[in-house]
């Protein structure tokens, strides 16, 4: 087997991190967002000059082919130079399934990242019967990384412009994805910044101190996204219908507040580690999922994970080395100091999909993996005889004995 696997299962792997029945296609997509304001290159005082927003996708699909060992190749590390082939199963232009429509999840990244950075989930969620979309996001890519207000303003623009035009193309005769995605149910995953985007896309504006701040977007372009302005509020589409964010970024930083997050009404879900010294956790993540009060809410916690929490992919094996360009080995882009990366991408596996399976498909067997004691470690293992379940057994549906250690799960209904 080759090396840089994004499909690794471990033994231990919880139940739902199981590749599904399909095959996973995939193929490269490019978007263009006419007209926009190129916000990288406002200057105060001047007109705003506008740009063509290119977004380049790689979608992943349910695919009809047999599965087989595939190779993603010319994949830029952090370093913002350096090429490596990822590995996985998904079949590039695989012919795709014709048991669709499927519903649609649009994955986002940090800043920096690229849309390879959450691939074992887009792999992954083919595999279970979801069109999964990740997305480069200009200005926010590792060889294209511009000001920060550009991310803050266009991340959740990106994020519902992909769902708006993957509905369209599903309705086009001519595309691959016609008959192929249920873009009227779709979601949202974000990582980092991309977390951010899923909030604000969700119906969490930002507040006044993020419009004004001196990191924010020039010239109070931020604004739109002001939590009660009529262009925010007219900024949710129906057509999403959930939302997951990851070590989501900005609560710690007074972007988000209680009136703003009160907003999102959609279910949502939060995973964090609690020790994560970029988006913080009392106060960041862990507020987050307190201040969604109408909204179905989880947050899934690991214990001393740092922000690289559950999303990104296994550290390539070019990126170990030392770079003489950064002041950090590219290796702690995507590790955690105490996390195992694939245990983290498995466990991410299973409570997407059962977050997913809920709230897309309308499985309420998922109910079951989601109705969970909120210490892991406070669940008792007590199988009969038989192997069957007795009435003080109340370990995490779906986890082997012992292996759900340092992990918490809170859910919350909305106050409504």
């Amino acid at each position: 087997m080759s090396g840089n696997r994004i499909d690794l299962l471990r033994p231990d792997a919880p139940e739902l991190a199981a590749r599904g029945a399909f095959a996973a296609g995939v193929r490269t997509v490019e978007l263009v967002n006419r007209d926009q304001v190129d916000v990288a290159r406002v200057e105060a005082g001047t007109p705003h000059p506008r740009t063509d927003r290119k977004l380049v996708l790689e979608v992943w699909y349910p695919a009809s082919d047999e599965e087989r060992e595939e190779h993603y190749r010319d994949v830029l590390l952090r370093d913002g130079r350096t090429r490596v082939t990822l590995n996985g199963r998904a079949i590039r232009d695989g012919q795709p399934s014709n048991e669709g429509p499927f519903p649609l999840v649009v994955i986002s990244h940090g800043y920096p990242g690229n849309r390879f950075l959450l691939s074992h989930l887009g792999e992954n969620l083919a595999t279970k019967g979801y069109v999964a979309v990740s997305v480069d996001h200009p200005d926010s890519t590792y060889d294209d990384k511009g000001p920060f207000g550009s991310t803050l303003v266009n991340r959740p623009l990106d994020q519902l412009f992909v769902v708006s035009q993957f509905d369209r193309l599903s309705r086009d005769g001519g595309s691959f994805l016609s008959g192929l995605v249920d873009a009227q149910n779709a979601a949202l995953i974000g990582y980092s910044m991309g977390g951010y985007g899923a909030v604000v896309a969700s119906g969490g504006g930002v507040t006044q101190e993020a419009v004004t701040h001196d990191w924010s977007a020039p010239e109070g372009l931020l604004r739109m996204h002001l939590s009660g302005s009529d262009s925010h509020k007219a900024l949710p589409d129906p057509r999403v219908k959930a939302a997951i964010a990851f070590a989501p970024w900005g609560m710690q930083r007074g972007v988000f507040d209680s009136a703003g997050l009160a907003d999102i009404s959609i279910p949502f879900m939060v995973v964090a580690g609690d020790a994560d010294d970029i988006c913080g956790y009392d106060k960041g993540p862990k507020a987050l999922f307190e201040q969604m009060v109408n909204s179905d809410r989880a947050l899934l916690t690991f214990r001393l994970a740092n922000h690289n929490v559950a999303a990104p992919i296994p550290a390539p094996m070019e990126s170990w080395q030392r770079v003489e360009w950064l002041d950090f080995v590219p290796f702690e882009h995507y590790a955690d100091p105490v996390w195992d990366s694939v245990r983290m991408n498995n466990i991410a596996q299973h409570f997407v999909t059962a977050w997913l399976g809920l709230h897309l498909k309308g499985d309420a067997a998922m109910e079951h993996y989601l109705a969970l004691v909120e210490e892991a470690a406070d669940g008792v293992w007590d199988i009969d005889e038989s192997g069957e379940r007795t009435p003080a057994h109340t370990y995490w549906k779906g986890f082997q004995n012992r292996t759900a250690t340092g992990l918490a799960f809170e859910r919350r209904k909305p106050v409504a």
